[in-house]
C-alpha cells in the first residue's frame, strides 16, 4: 500500500480526485458488498490476458485450433495465460451473480438507484454474451457444437429469431464467417460495449452513493 500511495501522491490523483478515493461509507457494509469491485477486478484481468491471447490467436477456420496448440505448446508462459483468462471470465460470471443477488436482497435498486440496476443487468446479460462468443474461439468439436445448439435457441425465438440467428453466424450454417464474426464481438463490440456501461454505473454510485444495508 505504502508503494500505491507513493504512486497515487506523485500523481496528483488523490489532490485531483479526492471525492472518488476519500468518501464516507455506510455503517453496516460487509464483504458481500464487495463483489462488483471483484468482477471489475476479473474484468481487467480478462481485458489484459485477453489482449496478450490476441497476440497469438489467428481467427481462421484452418487456423485457429492450431494457434491455440501453439499457445498452448510454444508461447511462453501461454497456457497460463489463457488458464488465466478462462478462470477470470469464470471468477467475472459468478462475482456478477452474487453481486446482483445482494443488490436484490438489500432493494438496493429502488429509487433513484433504479437506472444503475439496469445498467447493471445488461452489464450482466452481455457479460454472458461475451463468455458464449469466446467458447467458439478454440474452433473444436466441443465447441462447434455448443455453438450450433446456442444458436439455434437464437434462432427458435418466435418472429425475429431467423434474423437473429443470420446475423450471430453469418448465414444458416456455423462456418469461418461465424468465427469471425464471434471474434469480432468478443474482442471488440462488448468490450467496448461493456467499457461504455460500467463508467455509466460507476458514474451514479459516484454520484447517488453507495445504498446503507436495511
Amino acid at each position: 500500500m505504502k508503494v500505491v500511495d507513493w504512486f497515487l501522491d506523485r500523481f496528483r490523483l488523490k489532490s485531483a480526485h479526492r471525492e472518488i478515493f476519500e468518501r464516507d461509507i455506510p455503517e453496516g457494509i460487509n464483504y458481500f458488498y464487495c463483489f462488483g469491485g471483484i468482477a471489475f477486478t476479473a474484468f481487467l484481468i480478462c481485458l489484459l490476458s485477453g489482449l496478450f491471447l490476441s497476440f497469438y490467436y489467428t481467427p481462421s477456420e484452418k487456423e485457429a485450433y492450431l494457434s491455440i496448440q501453439k499457445i498452448h505448446e510454444e508461447v511462453y508462459l501461454g497456457k497460463l495465460m489463457r488458464g488465466i483468462h478462462k478462470w477470470s471470465a469464470n471468477v467475472l460470471i459468478v462475482s456478477l451473480i452474487i453481486h446482483s443477488i445482494r443488490v436484490f436482497i438489500t432493494r438496493s435498486y429502488r429509487p433513484p438507484r433504479e437506472l444503475n440496476w439496469i445498467v447493471g443487468v445488461i452489464i450482466f446479460i452481455i457479460v454472458m454474451f461475451e463468455g458464449f462468443t469466446g467458447y467458439l474461439l478454440p474452433w473444436d468439436q466441443k465447441a462447434y457444437w455448443a455453438t450450433v445448439v446456442g444458436t439455434n435457441i437464437i434462432g427458435s425465438i418466435p418472429i425475429v429469431g431467423e434474423t437473429l440467428l443470420l446475423i450471430v453466424r453469418g448465414g444458416y450454417d456455423v462456418t469461418a464467417t461465424t468465427l469471425s464474426r464471434f471474434y469480432s464481438f468478443h474482442v471488440l463490440w462488448f468490450p467496448m460495449i461493456i467499457i461504455l456501461l460500467l463508467w455509466a454505473h460507476f458514474h451514479m454510485i459516484k454520484k447517488l452513493g453507495i445504498s446503507k444495508p436495511l
